[in-house]
């Protein structure tokens, strides 16, 4: 982290500052506890090393399509003479408010959802599952996160990112290099469980019980982060 930040005060380059504004907002605790999140989230499928590494893929994307999209809109807003820092307090607001009760849901779905006398959604006509039915969860996941600004993760893309976009002629490519920083976690995790530990996943897939005990961890992971950022957010 101190390194990172050495580097970050000497540099004079716009893309590698970018870059290293998403790893410093990566390695914060807000943005962390999201990504360890998703991690968690993605690792359920550890039996299928290539939807793990794709999701986390995926995840990223999420994050980038997030950033990318608003900061575009606030540098033409920027543009006209508006405030940054009304902007930052209305998103980081809303972002605040969201979060918590999401995350909460989501786990409280994962551990008690079975008992639901839910209607069975991602079928096609056929019957057959809707395979990007998946891809869309994780997907979103990464927006979401992307838009749940904590403090250090808003001053590090309002207060610096998006005044260098708006200064920078190449501005607009700025958002997408923070993007994929703040995901390269994810991306290097997602990596090593899919071509490091893959024998864990099949080992696990012989276990009748391995589905069960990892939606259960996954969604004691969601509950945890979101009565952690309740907490953050709320008192």
């Amino acid at each position: 982290m101190e390194l990172i930040q050495n580097l970050l005060d000497n540099s004079n380059i716009p893309f590698f500052t970018a870059f290293l504004l998403g790893l410093l907002t990566a390695l914060s605790p807000c943005p962390l506890a999201t990504n360890i999140t998703a991690i968690g989230y993605i690792s359920k499928d550890i039996e299928n090393k290539k939807k793990i590494f794709i999701n986390g893929l995926l995840y990223t994307l999420g994050r980038v399509i997030a950033y990318t999209i608003l900061a575009w809109v606030l540098i033409l807003i920027l543009k006209e003479g508006a405030s940054i820092f009304k902007i930052q307090k209305s998103i980081s607001k809303y972002g605040e408010m969201i979060l918590p009760p999401l995350l909460l849901l989501i786990g409280l779905f994962m551990l008690f959802g079975k008992y639901l006398n839910l209607p069975k959604i991602g079928l096609n006509k056929k019957g057959k599952n809707v395979k990007s039915k998946g891809i869309w969860n994780v997907l979103v996941l990464g927006i979401v996160f992307a838009l749940a600004f904590c403090p250090t993760s808003a001053v590090f893309y309002f207060g610096m990112l998006i005044p260098m976009s708006v200064a920078d002629s190449m501005g607009y490519f700025l958002p997408i290099v923070f993007a994929i920083a703040t995901g390269l976690p994810v991306i290097i995790v997602a990596w090593i469980l899919a071509f490091s530990v893959s024998s864990i996943g099949k080992f696990y897939n012989r276990m009748t019980s391995f589905e069960k005990w990892m939606r259960i961890i996954i969604g004691i992971i969601f509950l945890i982060v979101g009565v952690y950022y309740m907490f953050i957010f709320y008192f």
